[in-house]
């Protein structure tokens, strides 16, 4: 009998992003895989379906350019890497410019079949109630930041540290029969185009002064959601702000924010407009559309009032109004060892959001990692990081060891989290990172024991 036919099954907790990802890293290196998933059993507040890789918030996966993005080198990367997220998000492309955005059903079905008709992988529609039992020699904790309480705690009595914390907002869907296209209009931002897109993929709604500042007195005013009294102390991260926080920090940051008008010309009109709100598609089928950046703790009936003011969304249906969810996160660069294994049980393995990224691709990358070093071990191949030079590198060392422990917060991936290079002039410095990275990947991937595809 074969080596990997003999082999014990890794378990992975949590079938998002992270899980998902890791599971399939798991099986392309022929290592069986046990994926738990406690939805329908146990549902959340956040989750809609029983998908795996079911998307929560916003259907964009950020900037698709290698060249001038640190996201979009992440994707390079683990495109390169055999991402199956990476791959059944660009099956599922919708158009957004320069950006990789998906329609969220198609995209969560196809990651759910590719793992259900994976023979490696078993799903279990369970929930992992406390600590993994002391036979499971190997484990990815991939719940992200809605950790079923019970294992939460758990986890937070193992390590003696306090789950850090913040909450992450949800942006309203709008059908798109409902909006005006009298008022409003189709343009990327200075006409950018991106792979699936033409220069026009986003629906744009201009706003006057008075209209944005009548906008700004409702916003301030508006019904807000009432906080527990557990979630009063949860600080927000600050790329995912609500807009009514972004407001009240200055009348105008809205307008030099999400609602700035730069790199748009309203064909509607000859005046330059003040402000402008812009909604993405979401599905393949280009009914429905996101408001961008428009995450919001409004209550939903003041939410649709509000947003009906907006010109060309007066008669706006919505398919979804924002919301909010408490998001939990481990303070990793304390509790986790340069493997993602836990300091205080090594057998236990953590990826995803609750590692303290931010991003569904960020979420994403690090369950590549973690399938990838859990495989590896399975195997009894060397466990070798990818460099520190590449996307996938950086962010793993700034949370396992290069963040400040002391004031830990969830981080997107960005060049400032990679090794500098000496000399060069500064609008090089992008391209030649992006270079030096993949040339870097190379060699990892073809590592002994790694499952590249």
């Amino acid at each position: 009998m074969s080596k990997l036919h003999t082999l014990s099954p890794v378990h992975v907790i949590g079938g998002g992003l992270a899980g998902s990802e890791a599971a399939w890293q798991l099986a392309r290196a022929g290592v069986p895989v046990v994926l738990h998933e406690m939805r329908p059993v146990r549902r959340t507040e956040a989750h809609e379906t029983e998908g795996l890789a079911e998307l929560v918030c916003s259907n964009s996966f950020r900037s698709d350019d290698p060249n001038a993005n640190a996201v979009g080198l992440l994707h390079e990367e683990m495109r390169r890497a055999g991402s199956l997220i990476l791959a059944m998000g660009d099956l599922h492309r919708v158009p957004a410019g320069s950006a990789l955005a998906v329609d969220r059903v198609g995209f969560s079905n196809a990651v759910s079949a590719a793992l259900e008709a994976e023979p490696l992988v078993e799903i279990r529609r369970e929930e992992v109630a406390g600590l993994p039992p002391a036979d499971w020699d190997s484990v990815i904790v991939a719940t992200g930041p809605l950790t079923s309480p019970a294992l939460a705690e758990a986890v937070r009595e193992l390590t003696g540290e306090e789950s850090l914390a913040f909450f992450d907002a949800i942006a309203p869907i709008v059908h798109r029969d409902s909006i005006d296209f009298d008022k409003a209009w189709f343009q990327s931002r200075y006409d950018k185009t991106g792979p699936g897109g033409d220069g026009a993929d986003y629906i744009n709604c201009p706003l006057d002064r008075a209209q944005y500042n009548a906008f700004i007195d409702g916003l301030l005013s508006g019904e807000k959601t009432d906080f527990k009294e557990w979630e009063t102390n949860t600080p927000y991260f600050e790329g995912c702000l609500p807009i009514e926080v972004m407001a009240a920090r200055g009348r105008e940051t809205l307008s030099f924010g999400p609602m700035k008008p730069v790199g748009l010309t309203n064909p509607r009109s000859s005046e330059k407009p003040h402000a402008v709100v812009q909604l993405r598609q979401d599905n393949a089928l280009g009914t429905l559309y996101n408001m961008v950046g428009f995450q919001t703790k409004l209550k939903h009936g003041a939410q649709a009032a509000l947003f009906r003011t907006i010109p060309g969304l007066e008669n706006a249906e919505f398919a979804r109004l924002g919301g909010l969810h408490r998001n939990t996160f481990l303070n990793s660069p304390r509790v986790l060892d340069p493997l993602m294994r836990l300091k205080a049980r090594p057998s236990l393995r953590f990826a995803g959001q609750v590692t303290g990224v931010e991003g569904y691709v960020e979420s994403a990358a690090m369950g590549l990692i973690a399938g990838r070093f859990a495989a590896a071990e399975r195997l009894g191949n060397a466990l070798v990081p990818p460099p520190r030079t590449t996307a996938l590198g950086a962010l793993l060392a700034h949370i396992t060891g290069d963040a400040d422990a002391r004031t830990f917060q969830p981080m997107n991936v960005n060049f400032g989290l990679f090794p500098p290079l000496a000399g060069g002039k500064k609008k090089e410095r992008k391209p030649a990172l992006s270079a030096r990275a993949l040339s870097d990947l190379a060699p990892w991937l073809g590592h002994a024991g790694q499952a590249a595809e």
